[in-house]
């Protein structure tokens, strides 16, 4: 199933004030198969600004963190955080979920190369508004592994890791299985073997059918082929990779190992930070009920960090291209 994106639709209908600096504005792209929809929020400055494209992690996530069983706004909060920081972001549902629902019909023909050929049609999108100086990719979870292949692909300025797993999908859900009980990793591993060989399985035992069902098994083949580690390797922009210190479903193993992939990027771990951004105890117990919490605020660490590395360069930045149209003009 090829995904084109021939047309972008802005609809310009403006959600009522977020804040006094800043205005929200839905986003519709249009692909072969349905029509994407997202949130751009964008400082009411006079001068032109960064903008900051950030892709959700794995599962029914929607643009703003959520999806159907829990609602944390994580997302949400971010992409306002760094809007009053001064930084556009337009945050959006994938493929399947929210308001892109229909831009996928069956479930089976879902592909992990769809998710990141949306993420380079959006950037594209954003590299070609004159309101925007630079375009930034900040991934989460699995949008990690998502955001930095589309990043090497369309030339994003500078790409951003947060709680991105270090190690191929297969691997990283073998070591969350390692949490369950021993039965659950022992059915799993001879279905995530044929898997990895590019096979399909039929008659999943129930209690793993949510994760390894038939119709999610060609998704997983595709994705289990990718390699953060090699990906991030690849990136030549600045990169900076964060990991929350009471994230219990990504390790700070492996910001390291992406870290050491790529020697050129900024690791930063923040304390008390969990997966979805929360301060929480890394104890299940009070880090789990965060998830469902959506008046609790996020680490106010993650947004300045983000800011701090997006901002780095970006006066000089904006001064070179001043003095190239003075030039120009002369």
């Amino acid at each position: 199933m090829k995904i084109c994106c021939f047309a972008v639709l802005l609809s310009l209908f403006m959600t009522s004030g977020l804040f006094a600096d800043q205005s929200e504005t839905i986003i519709k792209l249009e692909t072969e198969t349905g029509t994407l929809e997202g949130s751009l929020i964008v400082p009411n400055e006079k001068n032109s600004v960064t903008v900051a494209l950030i892709i959700a992690g794995s599962g029914p996530t929607d643009r703003d963190g959520n999806n159907p069983a829990m609602k944390n706004n994580s997302l949400k909060m971010l992409a306002e955080a760094l809007s009053k920081n001064g930084i556009a972001t337009l945050r959006y549902d994938k493929r399947g979920i929210g308001e892109s629902q229909q831009a996928v019909e069956k479930e089976e023909e879902l592909r992990f190369e769809h998710y990141i050929s949306d993420a380079k049609d959006w950037a594209e999108l954003l590299k070609k508004d004159e309101r925007f100086n630079r375009v930034i990719i900040i991934g989460h979870s699995e949008g990690s592994l998502i955001g930095m292949i589309s990043a090497r692909k369309n030339g994003i300025d500078k790409f951003i890791s947060i709680a991105g797993p270090g190690r191929s999908a297969d691997k990283t859900i073998i070591e969350q299985l390692k949490s369950q009980p021993p039965e659950a990793l022992n059915i799993a591993l001879p279905i995530i073997d044929k898997l990895r060989q590019g096979e399909t399985v039929d008659g999943v035992n129930p209690l793993l059918y949510s994760l390894l069902r038939p119709s999610v098994q060609p998704y997983m083949i595709s994705w289990f082929k990718y390699d953060p580690a090699e990906e991030i390797a690849n990136l030549k922009m600045p990169v900076l990779i964060i990991q929350g210190s009471a994230d219990i479903q990504v390790c700070e193993d492996d910001a390291k190992i992406l870290a050491k992939a790529n020697p050129n990027a900024q690791l930063k771990f923040i304390k008390g930070m969990n997966h979805i951004f929360k301060n929480s105890e890394s104890d299940p117990m009070h880090n789990i009920p965060t998830y469902n919490q959506p008046d609790l605020p996020i680490n106010t660490d993650l947004a300045e960090t983000i800011t701090d590395f997006i901002m780095k360069d970006n006066k000089h930045d904006q001064a070179n291209s001043a003095a190239a149209k003075n030039r120009a003009a002369d």
